[in-house]
């Protein structure tokens, strides 16, 4: 049997640069990360997703990589890497990096012998046409920013392939020697430790790409090639698949036996959960999540809210999306790519309720809970810097000077230092202290989700409640039963439950010291306030 550690995990989300810098030359560093590591063990935290830290040109926040088996000087060095990596295992605390093997840097070595000659042995490893293709403008990643998919290399006169910016040349994975150092790039950093991978763009690493307007071919038997390899070298590491694909298509991703990918984000029930919130009817969120209902044992869904994209609203209709827009963000400046929002999830909802509901919510559903650093502390955002960069700004650890993530005077980005969400105000050296504190809210609420392991591992069922603005669910593993329930409005609401739902006898709240008694004829009667959420355990 599988270790499947990853059903009851919950995964914090941290880029190196903007967490905390220990050498005070404005960018985050594994030191400062080290540093930190027991804050993020006392919130309860037991999983560490890191962000690129490989060397890189830094074009695209680390995403463009120069090379994989290295740290970039800015963040320390391998031995700084493994330091980290020896600290978080004494606190119990799995790390698992970003995979990124769809594309290199063009400064990556093995690019630059691919474009040095149309025979160099590299040339293969890229993918290229001799004519500009017919599609040479579609498909971008990042519409109204990207403008093609196909580059004229000045250097051989033909055209490279490549998803997102042209500095990002795809990588054909078609080619058993890329395969094979994809394979020596997770084996490398297996033997340092991590606990699996992030896999950055899945869909893009299984295409087969064609020049012309043909449809990609899908090779989704690699997936269940790098599960063999990875479970070869470490049995209970884990692939972590970024693939915003509908429904019907998951099962390719997971695989028919559950031979594929272990976890996936759910971008789909993400995007309704948004429209659900903006709009208060819970039906569409309901259908998404009937829609991605997993039967496969080991496979599981990974849920958040925000992450260190924008929020891709691209699988809503345009009329949902434009009630999602008008709702969270009404200027344009607050959009991107034509589909997506660029700010914080704090200022976007607002309330600290409608926060707390948000993130209950996520906590609940069936899945793997995946937190966003700063979303503890209901952090803001910087709508100033380009593009996503909005959501990047440095962690608020005290009301000092660069909110205590560093002395330098220039930072990697600047800290939020004005209004509500100014590091004055919110930061974890204030919310440590004060009992009703956000932070000290999610603290408890992971170890309320950490308490529940019915919502990684059990059968989960939608309990008709007769509104469309309460979402009840009922989660049952191993003789436990599991009763949440959300009220997306802003009207207190009473609900009333009967034992034929909730099963003899009484209901434990999990959040408050009380319980809640059947009465004479078999009902309980749930109160929930406005942006309410209760847990209850049946006894």
């Amino acid at each position: 049997m599988e270790d499947l550690w990853y059903k009851n995990s919950v995964i914090y989300s941290l880029d190196l640069e903007t967490f905390m810098d220990a050498n005070n030359d404005g960018i985050g560093d594994f030191a400062g990360l080290c540093d930190r590591l027991d804050y993020l063990n006392a919130m309860g935290i037991d999983t560490v997703w890191l962000a690129p830290f490989q060397p890189t040109p830094n074009k695209d926040n680390g995403y463009d990589v120069q090379d994989y088996y290295g740290v970039d000087p800015r963040h320390g060095s391998s031995g700084d890497f493994v330091e980290f990596m020896h600290r978080a295992k004494q606190l119990g605390i799995k790390v698992i990096i970003d995979l990124v093997v769809n594309h290199t840097s063009d400064k990556h070595p093995w690019f630059k012998e691919a474009r040095s000659s149309k025979d160099n042995p590299k040339r293969d490893w890229y993918v290229w046409s001799d004519k500009r293709p017919s599609d040479w403008n579609e498909g971008m990643v990042f519409p109204g920013v990207q403008r093609s998919t196909w580059t004229l290399d000045k250097e051989t006169g033909t055209y490279y392939f490549h998803r997102f910016h042209e500095y990002e040349p795809d990588l054909n994975t078609d080619n058993p020697a890329v395969r094979e150092e994809i394979s020596r790039i997770m084996g490398y950093w297996l033997q340092l430790g991590v606990a699996g991978f992030r896999v950055d763009a899945v869909p893009f690493i299984l295409e087969s790409p064609a020049p012309g307007s043909k449809k990609s071919k899908m090779n989704y038997d690699y997936l269940r090639q790098m599960r063999r390899f990875l479970q070869w070298r470490k049995g209970d590491a884990v692939l972590l698949g970024e693939a915003n694909v509908l429904p019907k298509e998951t099962k390719h991703y997971f695989g028919e036996n559950s031979d594929g990918i272990h976890l996936m984000f759910n971008f789909f029930v993400n995007q309704y959960l948004f429209y659900a919130l903006a709009t208060t009817d819970v039906r569409p969120l309901v259908k998404a999540l009937q829609q991605t209902k997993l039967e496969a044992s080991t496979s599981q869904w990974a849920h958040f809210l925000r992450n260190h994209d924008e929020l891709d609203l691209g699988r809503l209709t345009e009329e949902e999306r434009n009630q999602v827009f008008a709702k969270y963000a009404p200027d344009k400046n607050m959009q991107l790519y034509f589909r997506g929002i660029r700010r914080r999830l704090g200022p976007m909802l607002g309330s600290r309720q409608q926060n707390e509901l948000a993130y209950s919510i996520m906590f609940s559903l069936p899945g793997t809970p995946v937190l966003r650093y700063g979303d503890e502390l209901g952090m803001g955002d910087n709508m100033e810097l380009e593009d996503r960069d909005s959501v990047r700004t440095p962690m608020q650890w005290s009301a000092d000077h660069q909110a205590g993530f560093s002395k330098a005077d220039k930072l990697v980005h600047p800290v939020i230092d004005d209004g509500y969400y100014s590091y004055m105000h919110i930061n974890v050296e204030s919310q440590r202290r004060d009992p009703d504190s956000m932070l000290n809210w999610m603290t408890a609420m992971i170890r309320l989700r950490r308490e529940c392991p019915e919502i990684g591992n059990g059968d989960w069922e939608i309990l008709d409640t007769g509104y469309h603005h309460i979402l009840g669910m009922r989660y049952h593993w191993r003789e436990r039963q599991l009763f949440i329930w959300h009220n997306f409005s802003d009207h207190p609401q009473e609900l009333v439950v009967t034992s034929k739902v909730t099963g003899k006898g009484r209901l434990v709240d999990l959040m408050n010291n009380i319980e809640s008694i059947e009465d004479d004829k078999g009902r309980h009667t749930i109160t929930l306030e406005a942006y309410g959420y209760r847990w209850f355990r049946g006894g």
